[in-house]
């Protein structure tokens, strides 16, 4: 059976512990941690940061699914208020190592909270480099991330998305099938392949036996709509279609509930995502 977990990229007005600790109390078995600021941005997370964290997910019981590590806008001063993917590992010049070796910090809380995996975006290649460039970018640099991964026993799953270099699920698949590391795959988030306009539970069974972890969120229009996540129930997704496919493909991993759309109330967020949730599993 699929594990439902909720992401504390939606809790980015409390401290990660208080995190933890809010969604634990919504039926949750998992939860997803943010490996950017306000949560753990590396390089400030501290000892003491890493055993409050500790004792708030032995206090509740939960197990982690995943450390998300797409972002580092901690790195930047005037980030702006929309994720975005820089520095990331595509860049031509020097803060690309030092994204490989923030994913590599991400990597050591994974295997410190005991978490199976750890996702990664690969950005927009910027001006001035080519696709075919920060193609070959990100092979070098998965080929330093992952072998630090498996020496830990971490996967890292390639979160795809529209407009970045990996966008949909052939050019993820291909990328899986090329790099051949057996700790690569696919974190496969749902909304993004409805938004490239993908049949998602097709996607979800292309991917078997690449899937490193799930997101879950609704999307009002599919690719004529916006990426904007939704609480499951209030767009235009096919969560039975969904969870039918992982059925099928034999997926009992976690299914993480991805709403940082709701910083202002993400307790009802993380209640109400449930409720429509648990009928399909």
């Amino acid at each position: 059976m699929v594990k439902l977990a909720f992401s504390t990229n939606a809790y980015t007005r409390y401290d990660l512990s208080e995190a933890v600790r809010r969604i634990a109390d919504h039926g949750y078995t998992g939860v997803e941690l943010l490996g950017d600021d306000p949560h753990a941005y590396f390089p400030d997370f501290s000892d003491s940061d890493r055993d409050s964290l500790l004792d708030a997910l032995a206090d509740t019981d939960l197990a982690v699914s995943n450390i998300n590590a797409n972002t580092a806008m901690g790195y930047y001063d005037d980030a702006p208020p929309s994720a975005f993917f820089e520095p990331s590992v595509i860049r031509a010049d020097a803060a690309r190592q030092w994204r490989i070796d923030y994913t590599k910090r991400a990597i050591d809380l994974a295997e410190t909270v005991g978490s199976p995996a750890v996702c990664l975006a690969t950005g927009r290649p910027l001006p001035g480099t080519p696709p075919e460039e920060a193609s070959d970018y990100l092979r070098e640099s998965l080929a330093d991330i992952l072998e630090y991964a498996e020496a830990r026993d971490v996967e890292v799953g390639i979160e795809f998305e529209p407009e970045l270099l990996v966008e949909n699920t052939d050019e993820v698949l291909a990328l899986i099938d090329e790099v051949g590391h057996d700790s690569l795959g696919v974190n496969l988030d749902v909304g993004h392949a409805a938004v490239y306009g993908e049949d998602v539970a097709e996607s979800i069974r292309r991917s078997s036996g690449s899937i490193t972890g799930i997101h879950i969120e609704d999307i009002v229009g599919g690719r004529r709509g916006k990426h904007y996540h939704r609480i499951p129930g209030e767009g235009d997704l096919d969560f039975r279609a969904i969870f039918d496919a992982l059925d099928d493909i034999g997926y009992d991993g976690f299914a993480t509930l991805e709403l940082y759309t709701y910083p202002g109330e993400p307790d009802r967020a993380a209640r109400d995502a449930y409720a429509e949730l648990e009928r399909y599993r």
